[in-house]
């Protein structure tokens, strides 16, 4: 085999990677979306007067929570020690187990989408930072709020405390 041929083959295996590679990653890097079936976990905190959390992967610093979500995260965390300086939030468009509430689809509007949380007799606003994570919005969010240290975790021989 000539080095014209072999060049040809590295060329082509190279280019083939790179279009896989890229298959595999144009969902999330094309909308913001995250790809797969797996909980998402973000970490909201007391940020001047309101629930904000930051997420990195998904381009977010202290997003805020409005419109009747901060009261529906007050209730949540009711129960958690320290929970505004950071609580963490596992969130899916499925049923999970530990779920502990639902939030059900109301309505749209032009830039966010209401949901409603019968759990909790309340209704709020979810910005459009929902699409960094789902490319439409969910029928139903399952939501789960737990301490830093989710209980059960204790501190074990040679692993540090958050």
């Amino acid at each position: 085999m000539g080095s014209t041929d072999r060049l040809r083959r590295v060329v082509l295996v190279t280019a083939l990677v790179a279009a896989v590679g890229a298959a595999v990653a144009w969902p999330r890097v094309a909308s913001g979306v995250r790809a797969g079936n797996a909980l998402l976990v973000i970490a909201p905190y007391r940020y001047a007067g309101t629930w904000v959390f930051d997420d990195p992967a998904a381009g977010l610093r202290r997003e805020p929570f409005v419109a009747g979500m901060p009261e529906m995260i007050d209730a949540l965390v009711k129960d958690i020690p320290d929970a505004e300086h950071g609580f963490r939030l596992l969130f899916w468009a499925q049923p999970f187990p530990g779920a502990t509430h639902k939030l059900v689809w109301r309505r749209g509007d032009r830039s966010g989408t209401w949901y409603a949380c019968a759990e909790l007799g309340r209704e709020g606003w979810l910005c459009p930072g929902l699409f960094r994570y789902y490319r439409r919005a969910p029928r139903e969010i399952w939501v789960k709020a737990e301490g830093r240290r989710p209980a059960g975790s204790g501190a074990h021989a040679g692993v540090r405390p958050e």
